[in-house]
């Protein structure tokens, strides 16, 4: 009767079970007071933690925010790392090859990295050490561009904007400075180099990388936004005549015939415009100058790569900080007549040097070359009118046109076309004048068909079965071209692709 009581089963709810509330039948209910009210899983906290959070998981904000300070901390070890390095050694006093340099340096610089308290893996430290070894020796973040064969621009507006052009089309880069004393530095390093300045008294500087390719700077107060700066790259492996046929540029029968015209000391003229490829192909018609002549090349920065035994680099110069010292265009092709030069070859004639150009070309230096911009060949000849004009001279219009005629045989054109490829598309013969008109005649051009898929522009080159008026000098100087060159019909098809 008093016997010991068994426990009271408690039955499960029949109630659909609530959000948040586990579906297990055996779980306790609140009954009374000595009744838990609740599990733990089903506490208001641990519901709370239960709930997913859908910004948890991928915030983009906090993801940049995260990025960005893990950007800044790494840039800071870079600087830590730099300073250290030059504190250590004295990088002017250190001779030899620089690559073998670069290899001692580098092994300072990972003994450095590991004695930093970072908790930095094996890539992030590979890649530290690779940075500070390009702001030794090459130009920071620029190095990492310049190593890419496809980039034929980098164009740089400020210290956290830098553009490339890759395969005719602009693209922005994840590339950026650390600040624009950081931009300055690489700026002033550059143009040092080529002993050139760039400081408040000289904010314009045209400057040369190591690979010939072109530097423009424009720097505070001129340029508002940071220091600004374009590089024009020719690459250390520069194009040849082989890639212009591949590229489908020119054709292997228009390359003849400007040969011949090279070798046969005719003077020719390359026009196009901005980024039309003027100072390459100019660079590859050099390359038909024989070896035996002797070669006056003169620019405003050092691009031309001939391959002539026989050759003599001018370079102009700006004036110093007192306004003093300037040497022009001009003064130095005025000087270079007294070099006894075969041929004189002009960078570009942009001002009074183009008067001194035609005197030359008309004076004993057949085989002269240079570049002008230009959109056509009619534009051409306005722009040498209006660039003699220049020199200060009144001289009436015949008489500069008579000296066009006369001195300039032969225009090639170059030109970017939409989408970007770079073609020669047009190869024309100055014939002399009519009146007051220069009369010219097209005897290979580029016909336009059309735009492709992708954007890009497709046509053919054709010969227009004109043939030049002066074939006997070409046969005269060894040059014996096959007639059937130059009747009419298309010599190669570009499909855009």
């Amino acid at each position: 009767m008093f016997g010991k009581r068994s426990p009271v089963k408690v039955p499960p709810p029949t109630a659909p079970n609530k959000p948040g509330v586990p579906a297990n039948p055996n779980a306790p209910v609140a009954s009374g007071p000595g009744v838990p009210a609740s599990t733990p899983s089903s506490t208001p906290k641990a519901a709370e933690q239960a709930k997913p959070n859908p910004g948890a998981k991928d915030n983009p904000a906090k993801s940049k925010k995260v990025s960005k300070e893990k950007s800044e901390q790494f840039a800071a070890l870079k600087v830590s790392l730099h300073r250290k390095l030059i504190e250590k050694l004295d990088l002017t006093r250190m001779v030899g090859e620089e690559e073998q340099l670069r290899g001692q340096v580098r092994e300072v610089v990972a003994d450095l990295a590991e004695k930093e308290n970072t908790l930095l893996n094996h890539n992030e430290r590979d890649r530290l050490v690779n940075e500070v070894l390009d702001e030794t020796f090459g130009y920071g973040p620029l190095e990492m561009l310049l190593s890419d064969p496809a980039i034929s621009d980098i164009l740089v507006n400020g210290p956290k904007q830098i553009y490339v052009e890759r395969r005719g089309k602009l693209e922005l880069t994840e590339v950026q400075f650390r600040d624009n004393a950081h931009l300055m530095h690489v700026i002033d390093k550059i143009v040092t180099a080529v002993g050139r300045r760039c400081d408040e008294t000289s904010p314009m500087v045209d400057a040369r990388l190591k690979d010939g390719s072109r530097v423009n700077a424009v720097i505070s107060p001129l340029a508002i936004d940071g220091a600004s700066m374009s590089i024009r790259r020719f690459g250390a492996d520069p194009l040849t005549w082989d890639d212009y046929i591949n590229f489908k540029s020119v054709t292997p029968e228009m390359r003849d015939f400007m040969e011949a015209c090279v070798k046969a000391h005719l003077n020719v003229v390359v026009l196009g415009g901005t980024g039309s490829g003027k100072t390459t192909l100019l660079n590859n018609l050099s390359s038909f100058i024989p070896d035996t002549d002797r070669i006056v090349t003169i620019e405003d920065a050092a691009e031309l790569q001939l391959r002539q035994p026989h050759v003599v680099r001018l370079e102009t110069r700006p004036a110093n900080i007192e306004g003093k010292g300037r040497i022009a265009i001009r003064d130095l092709l005025i000087n270079s007549l007294r070099m006894r030069p075969d041929r004189i070859v002009v960078g570009e004639c942009r001002g009074p040097e183009t008067l001194d150009m035609l005197q030359a070309m008309n004076t004993g230096h057949d085989g002269s070359l240079t570049t002008i911009h230009a959109n056509s060949t009619r534009d051409a000849v306005a722009r040498v009118e209006t660039m003699v004009m220049m020199a200060g001279f009144d001289l009436p219009v015949r008489a500069i046109r008579q000296q066009f005629s006369s001195a300039i045989h032969l225009l090639v054109q170059a030109q970017r076309l939409t989408g970007g490829p770079r073609k020669v598309i047009s190869v024309t013969e100055v014939t002399g004048m009519e009146g007051e008109i220069v009369t010219m005649q097209d005897i290979f051009a580029f016909e336009q068909l059309g735009l492709s898929p992708k954007g890009k522009a497709y046509g053919q080159f054709v010969a227009t079965g004109i043939r030049p008026s002066f074939l006997d000098r070409l046969k005269s100087s060894g040059c014996d071209l096959d007639p059937s060159l130059f009747e009419r019909k298309v010599l190669m098809t570009d499909d855009g692709e």
